[in-house]
C-alpha cells in the first residue's frame, strides 16, 4: 500500500513537471514565428517599418494589461484553473490569427497575448508555491524550454513557410498543435485535490508593493531586459538583411540566439539561487548583452554569428534572472505572485515600446546605428538597476 503511494505521488509529481514545462514551452512558441516572417507579411499586406512592428508589440502591450489582472485571478480561483483557461484562449488566439485579413490578424495576435501574460505572471510564485525546493532548477527548466521552443519556431518559420510551401498564415497556426497537448498533459490538475504540493488557496491576500525599492528594481530591470529581448526578436534578422544577408539565414541567426540563450537559462537561476547576492552573475550576462549589441554596430559581418551566441548567453541570462529575482525577493508565493503582476505589467508595458520605436527610428534614419546605440545605452542602465536588483532582500509592503 505504501509503495503504491510513493508511485501514485511519483508520477503526479512527473505529470505536474511536464505540464509546467509544457506551458512554458508555449510561452515563445506562437511569438517568436513571427520575426523571421515579418518580412513576408510586411509584402503581403504593404505595411510600414513602424506597422510591421505592432505584431511584436501587440503581445507585449497584452502582456502588460492582463499581467495586472493575472494575481487578482489567483485570490478567487485555483491557480491549475486559471492556467488550463489561459491555455484554450491561446488556442483560440492562434486560430484567429490565421483567418486572412489584417484585423484578425492584429487581434488574434492581441488574444495570444493576453493567455500568455497569465502563464508569465503565474508560472513563478506556482512553482514557489508547490515545488518550493526545487524552484532554482524549475525555474531554469522552464526558462530553458520557454526558448527552447521559442528558438525552434523562429529557426523553422521561414523554411517551414516559404521554402516548403505552406504560407506564412499556415505556418503561423502550427503552434496551436502543441497548446492542444499541453491541455490534455495538464487535464488532471484540474482534478488533483491531494495534499502532496503545497497549497493555500484561501491565504491569498492583497499586498501592496508599489512603494517598495526592491521591487522598482525588480520591475525595472524586467523591463528594461525584456525591451532589449523584444527588438532583437522582432528586429534580428533585418538588421542582418540590412548588411546583405540571405532572408533565411538572417532567420537561422535568431534562431541561433535564442539556442545560444538556452545554457544560461538553465544555468543562471541555479548559481543565482545559491549566491548571497546576484550582482556578480548580473554583471556577467549583461556585459555580453553589451558586446554582442556593439558588435551588431560594425559593418562587417566575419563575426555575425559571434554577435548572435553573445546576445542569446548574455539576453537569456537576463531573462531567466529576471524571474528568478521574483523567487528570491519574496519571502512567500503571495509576494511572489503580486511582484510578479507588478514587474511584469510595467515592465512589458516598458518593453512594448521597443519594437515599434525601435522600427520608426530605422524608417526615420534609414539605418539600424541610431536604434542599436539606444540599446548600448540602455544595456548600461541595465546594468544600474541590476546592482539595486540584485542586493540580498526581500520586498516591503510599506
Amino acid at each position: 500500500m505504501k509503495n503504491n503511494q510513493i508511485n501514485q505521488n511519483y508520477g503526479k509529481f512527473i505529470l505536474l513537471v511536464l505540464g509546467i514545462l509544457l506551458i512554458a514551452a508555449n510561452l515563445r512558441f506562437s511569438i517568436t514565428p513571427v520575426g523571421p516572417l515579418i518580412t513576408v507579411i510586411r509584402h503581403d499586406f504593404d505595411l510600414s517599418s513602424s506597422t510591421a512592428g505592432l505584431l511584436t508589440t501587440i503581445p507585449i502591450l497584452a502582456f502588460s494589461i492582463f499581467s495586472i489582472f493575472a494575481p487578482k485571478l489567483a485570490i478567487r480561483f485555483k491557480d491549475e484553473n486559471i492556467l488550463m483557461a489561459s491555455l484554450v484562449i491561446l488556442f483560440t488566439g492562434i486560430l484567429i490569427r490565421s483567418l486572412p485579413n489584417v484585423f484578425f490578424l492584429l487581434v488574434g495576435t492581441f488574444v495570444l497575448g493576453s493567455a500568455i501574460a497569465v502563464g508569465n505572471v503565474l508560472l513563478p510564485s506556482f512553482i514557489m508555491n508547490k515545488l518550493p525546493n526545487q524552484a532554482g532548477i524549475m525555474t531554469g527548466l522552464y526558462t530553458t524550454f520557454m526558448n527552447l521552443f521559442g528558438a525552434i519556431a523562429s529557426t523553422l518559420s521561414f523554411p517551414v513557410s516559404q521554402t516548403m510551401g505552406f504560407g506564412w498564415r499556415n505556418t503561423l497556426a502550427l503552434p496551436s498543435i502543441l497548446v492542444l497537448i499541453t491541455i490534455l498533459i495538464w487535464l488532471p490538475q484540474l482534478f488533483n485535490n491531494t495534499h502532496l504540493f503545497k497549497r493555500n488557496y484561501k491565504s491569498r491576500r492583497k499586498i501592496g508593493l508599489w512603494k517598495s525599492t526592491t521591487a522598482w528594481y525588480v520591475t525595472l530591470f524586467m523591463g528594461v531586459q525584456s525591451l532589449v529581448y523584444f527588438v532583437m526578436l522582432s528586429w534580428l534578422p533585418e538588421i542582418y538583411i540590412s548588411k546583405g544577408m540571405d532572408p533565411s539565414k538572417a532567420g537561422f541567426m535568431l534562431g541561433t540566439m535564442l539556442l545560444c540563450s538556452i545554457p544560461s537559462n538553465f544555468i543562471v537561476p541555479i548559481i543565482a539561487h545559491r549566491m548571497r547576492n546576484q550582482r556578480g552573475i548580473m554583471t556577467f550576462v549583461v556585459f555580453l548583452t553589451l558586446i554582442g549589441i556593439i558588435g551588431l554596430l560594425l559593418e562587417s559581418m566575419v563575426f555575425a554569428y559571434v554577435w548572435a551566441i553573445f546576445l542569446g548567453i548574455g539576453i537569456g541570462g537576463c531573462l531567466s534572472l529576471s524571474l528568478m529575482l521574483i523567487t528570491l525577493r519574496s519571502p512567500d508565493a503571495e509576494h511572489a505572485a503580486q511582484l510578479s503582476g507588478m514587474a511584469q505589467s510595467v515592465g512589458y508595458l516598458i518593453a512594448a515600446s521597443g519594437p515599434v520605436l525601435f522600427g520608426y527610428f530605422f524608417s526615420v534614419t534609414n539605418s539600424w546605428s541610431v536604434p542599436l546605440f539606444i540599446l548600448v545605452i540602455l544595456s548600461i542602465l541595465l546594468f544600474v538597476i541590476g546592482v539595486g536588483a540584485g542586493k540580498n532582500v526581500y520586498v516591503t509592503s510599506e
